[in-house]
């Protein structure tokens, strides 16, 4: 059987207060590229607003059809989310396979998703962006003709799931929600464990391949000599989706967790983060952030606000953060350094590690104080877990019992409060 190749158009609507439009377009062709999909044409038009029944221009459809022709594409791609309507009209007019941004995203995700959660979530969103378009999608995607290999999958909006009528779709989305709530009520238990122990917790956030799998792996290689720790990284658009969590112990016995979460990207599909909410969430709960940025690329301000607003959408509000500006080296701006709660780094060349840790000691451990005690001789299991999990400063051994001076959380201190020495 031949395999189909994929050749893609991308068209998108210059709107005149959007200063990213380039950024975005090029950004289009770097999704389209992650699922080999090949881009050999490119249309745009300036337009105050898009058009609410075609997206573009109707006067610029005639264009689009000549050069999709022109450059034997089998593809149009839109960058941004159609409407049920646009999505029909276009169809209608261009007799062509159609997809929008969305719909590129969701096809990226269901190809990343390895564990059941992601599966799931991901399927739960492109089933939510499918349902109102079941006619237009339909019509498109007949289009798509036969083959195998690279290109976009049918998974989750392709012809088999077209072929459920709505009533099936509506209950594999009921199903799918109760399943995600049943995994998320297992998260919540987690994280309240996590709570409960007393370990503070910092959350890795970032843009799409800003680095944020590396420098998880730098921080794991620095504390912790085990490799089947480390989560996977590749210099790939949403190389990962599972959230990784781990726990750092540093070398004066503090302990905190870390935690990844999903990359984002400007025009996530709004059923994609309501789906990943609760992945998402992970950061919602972190004592500290670490919020990662490609500082080597012309747009990561861009990129920052983008990761800034998706996190206040999901109620990430109010929770220290420190910038981690990565990939230094390919910017050539001096590294390492620190500056307020900002680091120049680069994950990649290992080099800013061990400050960026005294960074997240600093922040973390604020509330920690020395704390002297005298533990009676029979009381040696005290003992042995401030050995195992405190910062011992000194121990001395009198009649009455050992003491110690331990660096540990104000709340610990307070535990122990009946051994404190005045």
């Amino acid at each position: 059987m031949d395999v189909l190749i994929e050749k893609a158009v991308i068209v998108g609507v210059h709107e005149q207060k959007d200063l990213h439009f380039e950024y975005a377009m090029e950004e289009l062709k770097n999704l389209a590229e992650a699922i080999d999909v090949e881009v050999v044409g490119e249309v745009s038009q300036n337009l105050e607003r898009k058009n609410p029944s075609t997206y573009i221009g109707k006067g610029k459809i005639d264009e689009i059809r000549d050069i999709y022709e022109d450059a034997e594409a089998n593809l149009l791609i839109f960058n941004d989310e159609l409407s049920p309507s646009q999505l029909r009209n276009l169809e209608r007019e261009l007799e062509c396979k159609i997809i929008d941004r969305t719909m590129l995203i969701l096809d990226i995700f269901a190809r990343r998703a390895r564990n059941r959660e992601a599966q799931m979530q991901v399927e739960l969103a492109q089933l939510q962006y499918t349902l109102p378009r079941l006619v237009g999608l339909r019509a498109s995607l007949s289009r798509q003709g036969g083959g195998t290999g690279g290109g976009l999958q049918n998974k989750g909006a392709g012809e088999t799931k077209l072929e459920l009528d709505r009533r099936k779709i509506e209950d594999q989305i009921a199903k799918l929600r109760r399943e995600l709530e049943h995994v998320s009520d297992q998260r919540d238990t987690q994280r309240k464990q996590r709570v409960r122990s007393g370990i503070p917790v910092v959350s890795i956030v970032g843009y799409t391949n800003a680095g944020k799998s590396t420098l998880m792996n730098r921080l794991l290689q620095y504390t912790d000599v085990d490799e089947s720790k480390e989560v996977s990284e590749k210099n790939m658009l949403f190389a990962t989706l599972e959230t990784a969590v781990r726990k750092i112990k540093l070398s004066d016995k503090k302990e905190f967790i870390l935690t990844d979460t999903v990359g984002f990207v400007s025009k996530l599909p709004h059923h994609l983060v309501q789906a990943f909410r609760s992945t998402l969430e992970e950061a919602k709960n972190a004592d500290l952030l670490l919020h990662v940025v490609d500082v080597s690329d012309e747009e990561h301000g861009h990129m920052m606000d983008v990761t800034n607003e998706t996190l206040e959408d999901i109620g990430v509000k109010s929770i220290p953060t420190l910038n981690i500006y990565n990939k230094s080296d390919l910017a050539e701006i001096s590294y390492p350094r620190i500056k307020d709660q900002s680091i120049w780094m680069s994950a990649g060349e290992n080099k800013g590690i061990t400050e960026l840790l005294t960074l997240i000691q600093q922040n973390l451990f604020r509330q920690y104080v020395t704390c002297k005690l005298m533990i009676p001789y029979d009381r040696g299991e005290i003992v042995a877990h401030l050995n195992e999990n405190a910062s011992i400063k000194d121990t001395a051994y009198e009649e009455e019992g050992t003491v110690i001076t331990v660096e540990m959380p104000q709340s610990e201190c307070e535990r122990l409060k009946e051994f404190v020495l005045k």
